[in-house]
């Protein structure tokens, strides 16, 4: 396999604001992986609360080089497990490498990657549009530009939370996902979920900081709403501690590590009878494409990320209405618009 190493900055349609941050144009790090003339694509976004920096990405691929283009793509879990060690420290990069690895793979064997998982494509979750945090008015006329979409996953964390939720009621009969990012205390967030069970609110995404298992196994019980994990569900080994604190874990595949780690949470959250949801970054179609794969494996999805930015670099699948549209190519289904 030859390695290419490309870095975009995507804008984005709009400010996205969230708890802890705005951004207007989001760094991302694309991995390329090439054998017999055929490519394969995986992404990493940058993220400052993860300290994942596209300067330590490179700098942890650069590394793999020279053993990595010796090898030839035969087993995407295999190649994972190899560098497990190397990148431990790097699950961005990991991330990346592993979704172009699948890629690869899937293109080599003429196959998208979920049909060689044995998987099938029937009945799959729809993915929500994010409302990221701004004023009232903004977050209405951002729900607006995507209208008769079937879920919406609308940011909290501010002063004016319900308030905003009961506003874009009015505008929408729609399903509601919240997530207020680590913004909420426990009283807040029981006191809410009351409220927004009333408002058609499907569940409650990370209310609480990460380090508050205590609070958090108090809202478990009595919360109106599902509560899931976000932040507090990073790598394998957070799906067996979530179990009791959460009704259900958003699996990252950056933050894990890629398709390979997250195939296993997945296994994992299903044996402690959690519900599972699979969310993005505000990435490109590469990694969107790379999500897609485990969709019928999930009870919820959040694909969006594509979809807020205002010029994408690469073709795969698409999202119609909350629905995902397969390419009709193998792997994950991606190429490059821009290299």
């Amino acid at each position: 396999m030859k390695l290419r190493i490309h870095a975009f900055d995507l804008p984005l349609r709009h400010v996205f604001t969230i708890s802890r941050e705005s951004i207007s144009v989001q760094p991302t790090v694309i991995v390329e992986l090439e054998q017999d003339g055929v490519r394969g694509y995986g992404e990493a976004t940058t993220n400052s609360y993860y300290n994942a920096t596209r300067e330590a990405m490179t700098a942890a691929l650069e590394r793999l080089r020279p053993e990595l283009e010796t090898l030839t793509c035969d087993d995407p879990a295999a190649l994972w497990e190899r560098f497990a060690g190397v990148l431990r420290d790097q699950p961005f990069a990991q991330c990346a490498l592993d979704q172009a690895a699948y890629d690869l793979w899937g293109k080599l064997r003429g196959a998208p990657v979920h049909k060689l998982w044995g998987l099938e494509t029937d009945h799959l979750p729809l993915t929500n549009y994010t409302i990221g945090i701004d004023t009232i008015e903004v977050m209405v006329a951002k729900m607006n530009e995507f209208p008769g979409w079937p879920v919406y996953k609308i940011k909290l964390g501010t002063a004016r939370d319900l308030e905003i939720v009961r506003e874009l009621r009015r505008h929408t009969s729609a399903v509601f996902r919240v997530d207020a990012n680590c913004g909420w205390t426990a009283d807040q967030t029981i006191a809410n979920s009351r409220v927004l069970s009333e408002l058609n609110v499907e569940f409650i995404e990370q209310p609480l900081p990460a380090d508050q298992w205590e609070a958090m196994k108090r809202v478990r019980a009595e919360s109106a709403l599902p509560v899931i994990a976000d932040e507090s569900c990073v790598v394998e080994a957070d799906v067996a501690r979530c179990a009791g604190f959460f009704h259900g874990v958003n699996i990252k595949l950056v933050k894990c590590g890629g398709l390979t780690p997250a195939r296993r949470m997945i296994a994992a959250a299903r044996r402690f009878d959690m519900r599972v949801m699979v969310g993005c970054m505000t990435e490109s179609t590469v990694g969107i494409s790379a999500i897609a794969q485990l969709l019928p494996l999930l009870d919820y999805v959040d694909m969006d990320g594509a979809l807020l930015l205002a010029r994408d670099i690469a073709t795969g699948v698409r999202i119609e209405q909350g629905r995902c549209v397969y390419p009709a190519t193998p792997g994950n289904g991606v190429s490059l618009v821009e290299s």
